[in-house]
């Protein structure tokens, strides 16, 4: 999904060639978006569907659930969701074998839920035109569900919970690149950060991006590092 202008259609184009490169077979590539403009021809774009209430300006990260609307009927079967700013680095066939209709990454950072299953929604899939109840769910709670979740992850992960569908990915599949490729501080200072093994996708939260990481900036002062060349490959 792309809207607003955070990411360039570059950046769309980029992650479809990965996903071609990393996937045996055919795939059908989609980008939800509000801007269609200079997105490679293979892939197939869609409108953003609209949410079943509004958000009342805080709808950033709540419009992933917009895949889950019940008029979105181009998209069907299982269903790999990725974040533009993420590097894939191995193959992508896994992901399609566990045998789940839903399954996501179990959150980095959970200290900061207020509950423990809260997943990481950078990486997920779901199955395309399957009924969860997310959007009567969201029209039940209305605008007071921004209040009872901190962001759309939350919620997604809930609603997950409570129909009893919540899976997570295994750990090394989705690795952190602040957490787990970056060495600890001071060892950060002259180590450079490091690729985990197994890992298929790296996830990049915050800062530092892609980009930022290759060269060694965007870090906070907190948590400085060496560039990481090796990530250029993939840029």
């Amino acid at each position: 999904m792309k809207w607003g202008t955070k990411y360039p259609a570059n950046d769309v184009n980029r992650l479809y060639q990965a996903v071609r490169a990393s996937t045996p077979g055919d795939i059908r590539f989609y980008c939800l978006t509000d801007d269609a403009n200079g997105i490679d021809t293979g892939i197939t774009v869609l409108p953003i569907p609209d949410l079943p209430l509004s958000m009342g300006g805080a709808e950033r990260g709540w419009r992933k659930l917009a895949l889950f609307n019940p008029q979105l009927t181009a998209i069907q079967g299982p269903t790999l969701f990725l974040d533009l700013d993420m590097i894939i680095v191995g193959s992508l066939a896994p992901f399609f074998e566990v045998g789940q209709d839903f399954s996501v990454i179990k959150d980095y950072k959970r200290i900061r839920y207020r509950n423990r299953y809260t997943g990481n929604t950078s990486v997920f899939l779901y199955i395309g035109g399957q009924d969860y109840g997310m959007y009567p769910r969201l029209q039940e709670l209305g605008p007071a569900v921004a209040t009872m979740y901190r962001n759309e992850q939350e919620f997604l992960s809930d609603t997950m919970r409570l129909i009893g569908k919540l899976r997570y990915w295994p750990r090394s599949w989705c690795p952190s690149y602040k957490y787990d490729c970056i060495p600890s501080f001071p060892m950060s200072l002259w180590q450079t950060p490091q690729m985990p093994a197994d890992a298929k996708v790296l996830v990049f939260h915050g800062h530092p991006k892609p980009e930022e990481a290759a060269i060694g900036a965007g870090n906070k002062w907190y948590r400085p590092t060496r560039a990481a060349p090796w990530l250029s490959r993939y840029l």
